[in-house]
């Protein structure tokens, strides 16, 4: 990529991992994309202000976390509006289950954020519980009691034990 500008690097090199980040604790795809774009904005915007540049990577994923977050109380409270109204839910659509791939996808949508967050970054960034502390604002033994309660719960969920 001859002249291109270290943000259009970084950008290049790192939004794809934040959008599949942003699906993983939203479920959402366009969300997602939204999330991942939006996440790079507001670095960008500051992206003079950051003394090291190898710290790009861990500032764009506390933000996506952060407006995962933000995107997630948003649909909660939407969802809590619409169980309120007397219509009723819509059926959410299904897609095909691939080898148990659905079941520990809703077994992972029930946990609470923070413990969703945790298990993602750790199994699927493959992030020590230090990077995951940083990232979540959080002490490492907070990250570890997030880590074992989600770890615990998902097992029932998948069985249905409930």
């Amino acid at each position: 990529m001859r002249g291109a500008s270290n943000l259009e690097r970084l950008y290049l090199d790192h939004v794809e991992g934040a959008v599949r980040l942003a699906y993983l604790l939203t479920g959402d795809e366009q969300q997602a994309r939204d999330i991942g774009q939006e996440a790079f904005v507001k670095i960008a915007g500051r992206f003079h202000g950051i003394r090291d540049p190898a710290a790009f990577p861990s500032y764009l994923r506390t933000t996506v976390i952060s407006l995962s977050r933000g995107y997630l109380r948003r649909l909660r409270t939407q969802r809590d509006f619409m169980a309120r109204q007397s219509w009723g839910r819509v059926p959410a659509a299904k897609s095909p289950d691939i080898e148990g791939r659905d079941e520990l996808w809703e077994a992972l949508q029930t946990l609470p954020h923070r413990q969703r967050t945790a298990i993602v970054l750790r199994y699927y960034e493959d992030l020590s519980e230090r990077q995951i502390a940083d990232a979540m604002d959080s002490s490492e033994s907070a990250v570890k009691s997030l880590l074992t309660r989600g770890l615990q719960q998902l097992p029932p969920l998948m069985r249905g034990d409930q």
